[in-house]
């Protein structure tokens, strides 16, 4: 009989000690995959690849127990051998081989050049061979990005007394309604697939307050863009207890600032790799939407085509109009048309044409979509049966308003939208691990 007490120490040496001086000139183990093979002769480079970055090692003729001819690019290695300081090696440190176990050796060669510094091939060959690409360091990196923004959502909401939820992906209706619902049998009922946790995380403010989530939402909208996905990453949350919807803007921006430290103290490495300038969030400016769109009409000579939504073009200027104007890479844009808002945002008192509701644009693009909720139970039955819908299938939802609700708001993030935009991509699917859109469903 065996117990086992927690994690098993191996005999590899640690990425940390690799790049300190108190095992320089003696020998240390590393375990990697073979990034690449430069063969000089009497030497040859074996550069390993780790989930930490990418490490020289050096066979010579007749000191290894196997020659380089043996090693092929994608094998994984344990190698054993003495560690050097070597100021031309990435982190000025080499291991000069005595030993190699090889743990694994691929069946084919690698259809891509993943030890080129930039990978040349076009986005569609990245895609269809998503996980063999993604061993390319710049393309990896991109995603190391991505996880400090999902790790600084989490970090700052817990810090702000915020409770994490999990909430269904299959359910009976869309939060949101229309027609961009995945439908299916489920169990020879109808089903749909979430758009949004929007019903849940309102009805978890009843019970904690303040709640968030990371999970995927989809979207069946027959869009073929660049900016569009139909399973994306939402990065949610809901807040109760607010005085205003200028209480979750203040919450995203704060977000956003706590992100851009993770990301100077903790991914600098990637910063540098793919050459990121992080944006300016110290102060974010708002706009109403109405203005957004009287002043880049007014500042760039374009005639307002339709009063009630913004054309990507006209986001992209007022991205423009703020960079030009107040050096903002960010900007909230308030009070959006109450007919182009779901039921359940909060009209404005002062004129029910409009909400208490905002848009983030990020460089011109939207990322996030908030505001503030009805709470009232009479009020949300008023909204319902003024645009003419139906009750059924949201009995559970109001039942939670009529034994009540504090006033609350929220909202939620592309994660894939705002990676796309702190990167400088021009595709949402270079900010996507396995996009799927019109197209695609594989890999």
């Amino acid at each position: 009989m065996e117990f086992l007490n927690g994690i098993y120490k191996k005999e590899v040496t640690e990425w940390d000690e690799l790049l300190g001086t108190s095992l320089l000139n003696q020998e240390v183990i590393l375990e990697g995959a073979v990034h690449s093979i430069r063969n000089m002769g009497d030497v040859a480079f074996v550069i390993l690849r780790r989930r930490e970055g990418l490490f020289q090692t050096v066979v010579e003729n007749e000191k290894a127990n196997l020659s380089v001819h043996d090693l092929k690019e994608a094998m994984t290695l344990r190698v054993k051998g003495i560690l050097n300081e070597e100021e031309r090696a990435p982190h000025g440190r080499e291991i000069r081989i005595r030993e190699v176990e090889i743990l694994s050796t691929p069946a084919e060669p690698m259809p891509l050049a993943i030890d080129k510094w930039k990978l040349n091939t076009s986005l569609e060959a990245k895609l269809n061979l998503r996980p063999i690409a993604l061993r390319n360091v710049q393309e990896r990196s991109k995603f190391k990005i991505q996880e400090a923004l999902t790790r600084a959502f989490r970090d700052f909401l817990y810090e702000q007394g915020f409770t994490e939820i999990h909430t269904p992906k299959i359910g009976a209706r869309g939060a949101e309604g229309g027609a961009n619902l995945f439908k299916f049998s489920y169990f020879h009922k109808p089903a749909v697939l979430a758009q949004s946790p929007q019903f849940y995380k309102q009805m978890m403010v009843g019970v904690f307050d303040r709640v968030f989530e990371t999970g995927p939402v989809f979207r069946a909208e027959k869009h073929n863009t660049k900016r569009h996905l139909n399973e994306y990453t939402s990065l949610d949350f809901e807040m109760g207890y607010i005085d205003g919807f200028e209480d979750i803007m203040g919450m995203e921006t704060g977000f956003l600032q706590y992100a851009m430290e993770l990301l100077k103290k903790d991914y600098a490495k990637e910063l540098q790799i793919l050459k990121i300038e992080l944006p300016k969030v110290d102060q974010i400016p708002a706009v109403r939407f109405d203005k957004a769109k009287e002043l880049v009409a007014e500042k760039y000579n374009r005639k307002i085509r339709n009063p009630y939504d913004l054309e990507p073009e006209e986001e992209a200027l007022i991205g423009r109009y703020f960079k030009e104007e107040y050096d903002a890479d960010f900007v909230f844009v308030t009070h959006y048309p109450s007919k182009k808002r779901p039921f359940y945002a909060m009209d404005d008192p002062a004129d029910d044409k409009f909400t208490l509701s905002f848009d983030l644009l990020f460089h011109g693009l939207e990322v996030t979509t908030g505001g503030q909720r009805i709470h009232d139970y009479n009020q949300l039955k008023a909204k319902i049966a003024a645009r003419g819908m139906e009750e059924d299938g949201m009995e559970q939802y109001l039942d939670t308003f009529k034994h009540g609700m504090p006033p609350h708001g929220g909202l939620g993030i592309g994660l894939e939208r705002l990676t796309m935009q702190l990167l400088g991509e021009e595709n949402v699917r270079e900010a996507c691990l396995f996009p799927r859109d019109l197209n695609r469903l594989e890999p």
